[in-house]
């Protein structure tokens, strides 16, 4: 079933045989009092939006046989939001006509796929004395597009603006797609949607709303707070009538689900469709696109992070579904976090993020997770924080959850980059050792790396991506690290595959050939660029052999005023290749400096911990040393080349 956005303005069409007081209905609506002689048609009015229970204007259209052909009114049925099928309480044959021809006819003219809503009007219940609604749910239950029945007068106005009121209310609160009518119950849709809700709701994740959380629920949905006199009697009506409603004075998912039921039943579906509505839902009880995707525009050379509000509800959503305390979000947990979601939007999270021996995700590895995916799927982010409540629970869209970083050529110009995440793009020929790398900045052993995939992407993708911290002048940092596939060494490089905020060029110092390739790279795609480049020799603890180029790599990196060859041991699992990495990210225009720290080992203060009293003095002293020493050499050397 396809069901409409709620739109700006109802039209209502009230159609029935003729003498039922359609017109007098419509005229006692505006007039507020009942006239005799009526004219056979009335014109179309207008309800400003300010005098409806709604606050929607709304169109009132009536239909005369004797006035209009068929397919006039055919056309009125298409432009309707609403049907008012009417009838005469003291005529039987008025409601016989109204199941043989009037429903039919209306069916007739939708859509095949839409069924619009119509409400049978029992008038004149002022010449009997007694009730033909019994006469009615036979119609209804063959007709579900059949919102509501309702009796009234038009002489003695009764009923008559609740009448249209409730026409109103079928189309801006549909009951079709919340109720089936025909099983007496809330639609499957509407469950999960209300599962959704129950879930954000409950704060501290025991599978139960409290009085502090229905509060907050009551407040945030319908800004006003609950009675505490007005929450027992909800609580008493839930606990007799379902069992398992009400455990240890709080309401159970059971009890929510059933009290919006009665709400429903009692004909207050506007009850459910505010909350609803409030958590994202349009009229086809989908999360709306609006809400799931914030218009977050990202300048060109800026990049996006979380926020600290985003750091803080994740961290929070962490602590909630980590229901065993022991600072890790095993399988059961995981899945518990986003059941609330289509699915768990990620996978290998152990060759991704940091995880315990298990695989199990930890507050660390959760974060870089969640980082790794703003940087690079920034509208998957947007989606996930509203699947979890994050604009419920924050009252603000999820802009708010996001920073964007400034312009790359700002940061070029500072010297400084303001970024918390850096990418860091591992290149190298194969085999050549970059999963190794990889896998060692997550901390797994040689013998845990399995060959992935080798396929090249379109820049976006979080395959061969792997994220972690690193300590940069006493402050953590996100370091993410992309490894480059190469097929052939003949292939070119794809921009997105050189742009990044400081490239780890990757040779076999076991492999005559290996360092050519990168060597050749170098010279092509960074040589003239703002990007530093480590160049790192994996598998340092075997026989270095001499390389197959016009230059030792040593010596090019003395050419080209790069730190010396870095080289690495996977069994060693050394640190500090990954802090030199973040570090030359962080500060991009400093590769003289960075020559003097390389030869002197001044690096690893930069990896002190944050915690160290020490550390922030020790920093700015190396830093402010760095910066006069690299002018110094810079200097030096425009000295020797005049």
């Amino acid at each position: 079933m396809v069901y409409e956005t709620v739109p700006r303005t109802v039209r209502i069409i009230l159609l029935g045989e003729p003498g039922v007081g359609k017109t007098s209905l419509i005229l006692s609506l505006v007039t507020e009092e009942f006239t005799e002689h009526v004219p056979p048609k009335a014109e179309e009015i207008t309800i400003p939006a300010d005098v409806t229970p709604e606050q929607v204007p709304t169109n009132i259209v009536d239909v005369c046989l004797a006035e209009q052909s068929l397919e006039q009114v055919s056309e009125e049925i298409e432009k309707a939001h609403v049907i008012c099928i009417v009838f005469s309480v003291d005529k039987q044959e008025t409601l016989d006509k109204v199941a043989s021809y009037w429903l039919p006819f209306v069916r007739d003219n939708c859509a095949d796929d839409f069924r619009k809503p119509v409400i049978l009007v029992g008038n004149k219940i002022d010449l009997i004395d007694y009730s033909v609604l019994d006469n009615i749910w036979d119609i209804a239950e063959e007709y579900p597009e059949v919102d509501r029945c309702i009796e009234c007068s038009a002489k003695t106005l009764t009923n008559v603006s609740e009448m249209f009121y409730n026409a109103q209310k079928a189309v801006l609160h549909p009951i079709g797609p919340i109720y089936s009518i025909e099983e007496q119950e809330l639609t499957e849709r509407c469950k999960k949607a209300l599962s959704r809700i129950f879930k954000i709701c409950d704060l501290d994740g025991d599978g139960l709303l409290d009085d502090y959380e229905i509060t907050v629920f009551q407040k945030k949905c319908f800004d006003t707070p609950l009675q505490l006199q007005v929450l027992d009697e909800v609580k008493s009506v839930i606990a007799q009538n379902i069992a398992g409603g009400i455990e240890n004075e709080c309401i159970t998912m059971k009890g929510f689900i059933f009290l919006h039921c009665l709400f429903i039943q009692r004909g207050r579906n506007e009850t459910t469709w505010t909350v609803l509505r409030k958590f994202g839902y349009d009229e086809s009880l989908e999360l709306s696109h609006s809400y799931l995707y914030a218009n977050i525009k990202v300048p060109v050379g800026c990049t996006t992070e979380l926020s600290y509000k985003g750091q803080q509800f994740l961290t929070q959503l962490f602590e909630k579904y980590d229901r065993d305390k022991d600072g890790m979000l095993n399988p059961t947990e995981l899945k518990n976090v986003f059941s609330c979601c289509p699915r768990v939007p990620w996978h290998n999270l152990r060759y991704t993020v940091p995880t315990n021996d298990k695989g199990f995700l930890t507050l660390q590895g959760w974060m870089c997770r969640w980082t790794l995916m703003t940087l690079l799927d920034l509208q998957n982010t947007s989606a996930y924080l509203a699947y979890l409540g994050f604009n419920f629970l924050e009252n603000e869209s999820q802009k708010i959850a996001i920073h964007i970083t400034r312009e790359k050529k700002v940061d070029i110009a500072k010297k400084q980059s303001s970024r918390n995440v850096y990418q860091c793009h591992v290149i190298g020929p194969r085999s050549c050792g970059k999963t190794s790398i990889c896998r060692s900045f997550l901390g797994i052993a040689h013998k845990k790396i399995k060959p992935h995939a080798n396929e090249r992407g379109d820049g976006y993708s979080t395959e061969n991506c792997c994220i972690n911290t690193v300590v940069v002048y006493g402050q953590e940092k996100y370091l993410v690290l992309k490894e480059i596939p190469i097929t052939r060494v003949s292939d070119p490089l794809q921009p997105h595959e050189v742009n990044c905020d400081v490239a780890c060029l990757v040779y076999d110092v076991a492999a005559s050939r290996s360092f050519e390739y990168i060597a050749r790279i170098y010279i092509k795609y960074f040589a003239e660029s703002h990007i530093p480049v480590l160049i790192v020799g994996t598998k340092g603890d075997a026989l270095i052999t001499r390389q197959e180029y016009i230059l030792q790599p040593e010596v090019f990196c003395n050419k080209y005023q790069l730190l010396s060859p870095q080289l690495f041991n996977i069994k060693e699992n050394k640190h500090d290749i990954f802090v030199k990495l973040a570090t030359m990210a962080a500060f991009p225009q400093f590769q003289a400096a960075w020559i003097l720290f390389s030869k002197h080992r001044h690096l690893k203060h930069f990896a002190s911990l944050a915690g160290e009293n020490s550390s922030w003095w020790k920093a700015g002293i190396g830093v402010a040393a760095a910066t006069i020493m690299g002018l110094v050499l810079i200097k030096m050397l425009n000295f020797q080349r005049r």
